[in-house]
């Protein structure tokens, strides 16, 4: 294999594989570093596999409302580890489909872990048992995409068999009977919910005041609401202040208000997070700077080094797979000598997939008069939309943060039956500087879950028909 590239990327997530085949679109001669599985830890141990065990669960969750369908069965049982098998050939299709695009695109696959040694420089150490010798690729440009790692806190020790991360709840295949939950962002209600649907007993403690503490209040509102429904147990307020592995089971020790409790439990799923993937990668030896979120880049993903960029998890901008992608292309135009238009995380859009799903971009209503904005709000109950009646959903909504003045939209927050599919008409409104007045005049189609995006904006406009 030639050692000599226009650019070389090391970590092949959603982040890194992206910026690759943009790279070969782009005619640079390219190579990705993987020490790992192409795909990295959203299409391998994150966002696929873990959607596919929601589609499970929401399938799971139906059956379990069979008699409100008409439906009857008798000695029904639901095999988990077949929703991890299927998982599991959903991540192989997708790896596959990612090797497939760089084959097309010409880029070089290298298997190994990279480190930067120089500029322009790149350690390539295979797998120990590969029997294959170290050797150092030149390049150009250098793309860091090594992505992040499931966070752990001192009281919550991780073992990796009682006391687990994402990455070995993904693939664990026997159903603990009990699980605490440490943290209720979008990690935490998704296995949340998963376990939950197939029968074990499941606890959320959640520092902050509420479930999804980054989401807008009422939103949370109506999740807490869906998880009592749904028997989910839950302490907000509460921190974890030690555990106790060394019995059958474990202990959770947890303060709430003051007050210590315990949790006994099977396994315990720490879900409190990331951190970014910076070390043994070389960026002290070429002065990469770094602070406690990740490696500092500029608004073209370069670091305060010449020749070097970065993307993705890393950086600690925004821990998305979308926002990984994003970044990707920018760093890679700009390598390229193409304009590019700089990232606003502040509307990116944020999806969370359990049940009901919730989908979300810009400022939350607490955000906004924060800052001082004079803004309308307008909303919509999923209980009053015809599809999601007809889908036996009634549980969630949809709520608009308009400026009040020119009806710019400033953020949309969405909790109900696949509204993370309905963000996009929300962006593409933002981006071409649509108003709410504007959206709500767009006809939907009838019956469909879009109409609640009509609904809500024609209800900032106090115009709302179907509420």
């Amino acid at each position: 294999m030639e050692s000599n590239y226009d650019l070389v990327v090391i970590g092949s997530g959603p982040g890194g594989y992206v910026a690759a085949i943009r790279a070969g679109q782009l005619g640079l001669k390219t190579a990705i570093v993987e020490k790992e599985e192409l795909g990295g830890v959203c299409l391998n141990w994150g966002c696929i596999p873990s959607k596919s065990l929601l589609k499970n669960a929401e399938i799971l969750s139906y059956l379990n409302r069979a008699d409100e369908f008409g439906l009857k069965m008798d000695n029904f049982h639901a095999d988990y580890s077949v929703a991890i098998d299927r998982s599991r050939k959903v991540v192989d299709r997708n790896t596959k489909g990612v090797a497939f695009l760089l084959n097309k695109n010409k880029v070089d696959h290298i298997q190994g872990a990279g480190k930067i040694v120089g500029a322009g420089k790149v350690e390539v150490t295979p797998d120990a048992n590969s029997g294959e010798a170290k050797n150092v690729i030149v390049a150009k440009s250098i793309i860091i995409a090594t992505g992040a790692r499931p966070r752990g806190i001192p009281p919550l020790p991780i073992d990796g068999d009682k006391v687990i991360t994402s990455r070995e709840s993904i693939v664990l295949s026997d159903l603990p009977s009990s699980i605490v939950i440490v943290g209720g962002g979008a990690i935490g209600v998704e296995f949340a919910y998963i376990y939950k649907m197939y029968g074990v007993q499941v606890t959320i403690v959640e520092m902050l005041p509420r479930l999804v503490p980054n989401e807008d209040e009422d939103i949370s509102a109506q999740l807490e609401s869906a998880f009592k429904r749904h028997r989910i147990d839950f302490l907000t307020g509460a921190g974890v202040t030690g555990v106790d592995t060394t019995g059958s089971g474990v202990t959770v020790t947890v303060d709430k208000d003051g007050t210590a409790q315990t949790l006994a439990c099977d396994k315990v799923l720490v879900a409190i997070g990331v951190q970014p993937n910076v070390e043994d990668m070389g960026l002290e030896t070429v002065g990469v700077a770094t602070d406690r979120t990740g490696i500092i880049v500029d608004e073209r993903m370069a670091t305060n080094v010449a020749g070097i960029y970065a993307i993705g998890d890393v950086t600690g901008k925004m821990p998305l797979a979308h926002v990984a992608s994003a970044q990707a292309t920018v760093a890679v135009e700009n390598i390229a000598g193409l304009e590019t238009q700089p990232l606003d995380y502040a509307y990116m859009p944020r999806a969370t997939y359990c049940m009901p799903q919730i989908a979300s971009f810009g400022l939350t209503e607490a955000q906004a008069r924060e800052q001082g904005k004079d803004i309308s709000v307008g909303t919509f109950n999923v209980q009053a939309n015809g599809k999601a009646l007809a889908m036996g959903e009634t549980a969630g909504m949809v709520k608009l943060v308009v400026d009040a003045k020119y009806g710019e939209l400033l953020g949309g927050h969405m909790i109900g039956p696949e509204v993370t599919e309905l963000l996009g008409e929300l962006s593409m409104t933002r981006i071409l500087e649509g108003t709410s007045l504007e959206l709500g005049w767009a006809v939907h189609a009838h019956p469909s879950l879009s109409e609640m995006l009509k609904e809500a904006a024609l209800s900032a406009q106090g115009r709302a028909i179907h509420m």
